[in-house]
């Protein structure tokens, strides 16, 4: 189910999200001092190509220096990211087969705002208090 899932998912919009943050990847890539955002970017990339089957941890051990890119990135990029998924998730919930999709690009939302300090795992692997994830 996750693989069909995830083809429609990319069939869709997960390749149109994934151009978006590959585009702001580039950008924070160019800006050599904002390339710690772009690799975030990227990984976000592969995320939006296929997010069944994968969910967003927080790392506890993220410090001061994330929250401040964190914030950095919600003024340069995130917020325009976050309007691509939400807008994507509300055209995407207009028919019945869309809303698991629509839900899961409202789910990306939070990791599109705040990418640092956050790890990208397969669902069912155990998070850092031993708890498995969920999707």
């Amino acid at each position: 189910m996750k693989t069909i899932l995830n083809v429609i998912w990319l069939l869709l919009c997960g390749l149109w999200m994934a151009i978006g943050y590959v585009v702001a990847g580039i950008i924070c890539c160019i800006l050599i001092i904002t390339i710690p955002f772009g690799i975030a970017s990227f990984r976000m990339a592969n995320y939006a190509l296929w997010p069944f089957g994968r969910t967003v941890v927080r790392k506890p051990s993220a410090g001061a220096a994330s929250l401040i890119g964190n914030i950095i990135w919600l003024i340069v990029a995130g917020v325009w990211l976050a309007i691509g998924h939400i807008a994507t998730g509300l055209a995407l919930c207009i028919t019945i087969i869309g809303i698991p999709l629509g839900i899961a690009s409202f789910k990306m939302v939070p990791v599109s705002l705040l990418p640092l300090g956050a790890e990208i795992v397969p669902t069912g692997q155990p998070m850092p208090g031993g708890a498995p994830a969920r999707i």
